[in-house]
């Protein structure tokens, strides 16, 4: 009760977090720093504010411990399961602790030994060689980790710029285009009232044309059924010539000459472009 899970030391300066668990104040701020958030070794719930109340009890409880060695066991040499002797060397070869018997006996004749102390100092320096070499990879990583968070807040910032951009010059191309229909349009209602116009009075023109036409078909029919001899002579020589209603003059007015300006793609997109 009076080692911390962390560091498994007796408690320096003991806090207790609002789970109930208990940590020495370093150890659980260098955890949560390291965590990037405020959870429990432990049970892993999670705060959100770090809230560290003091344990008195369990301080003066690790004091007494630490003072004491309550907690520090009875050191014991090992021994050999199988002769009882204590284990002294270590086989390099087969990777097992050693009696000096076993280290006599034939199967282990051949093999490479040094004694404990050396082996433990061995891979002692080799587990401290590993854990320099992860902790510098892990640094490396970190610094990775922080320059893609930083690519990516990046990337964020530069398409909400793009974006607002892409907005703002789409709402002045359609406030553009809108005013170009609006001229478009306009300029079309004057050439079509224009043709209208123009074939409004060549309409009339026919019309007129026409009844002289039938005005004299009317006329002529009548000099036809005309009976009395002397009196149609009468009248025919002093009827003027059909000849002198001139159709030929005559034409239809066309629209499709003045539709071809809007017609027309190159001049439709000239139009749009300006």
């Amino acid at each position: 009760e009076a080692v911390c899970p962390i560091c498994l030391d007796f408690f320096t300066d003991p806090v207790i977090l609002e789970c109930g668990h208990n940590f020495c104040r370093s150890c659980i701020t260098r955890f949560w720093d390291r965590a990037e958030r405020n959870s429990c070794p432990e049970c892993g719930e999670v705060f959100e504010e770090r809230t560290l109340r003091v344990s008195w009890a369990l301080a003066r409880l690790a004091d007494k411990a630490r003072h004491h060695n309550l907690y520090r066991k009875e050191e014991r040499k090992p021994r050999c399961e199988e002769h009882q002797e204590d284990l002294k060397l270590f086989c390099e070869t087969d990777k097992k602790l050693l009696c000096v018997i076993c280290a006599a006996a034939r199967e282990h004749r051949s093999h490479s030994f040094t004694v404990i102390e050396e082996a433990v100092e061995t891979y002692k320096n080799q587990v401290k060689s590993s854990f320099e070499s992860l902790t510098k990879k892990e640094s490396e990583i970190e610094q990775m980790e922080q320059q893609q968070k930083l690519k990516i807040s990046g990337v964020r910032e530069e398409s909400h710029y793009l974006m607002s951009h892409f907005k703002a010059w789409f709402a002045e191309l359609h406030q553009i285009l809108s005013e170009k229909e609006n001229r478009l349009l306009r300029d079309f209602q004057e050439e079509k009232m224009k043709i209208v116009n123009e074939m409004k009075i060549k309409l009339t023109e026919i019309q007129n044309n026409l009844n002289d036409v039938q005005q004299e078909i009317v006329e002529l029919q009548d000099a036809i059924d005309q009976k009395d001899t002397v009196l149609f002579l009468k009248d025919e020589s002093g009827r003027k010539s059909s000849a002198c209603i001139d159709t030929e003059s005559l034409s239809v007015t066309d629209a499709a000459p003045a539709f071809e300006t809007f017609y027309h793609p190159f001049v439709f997109n000239t139009m749009i472009r300006e």
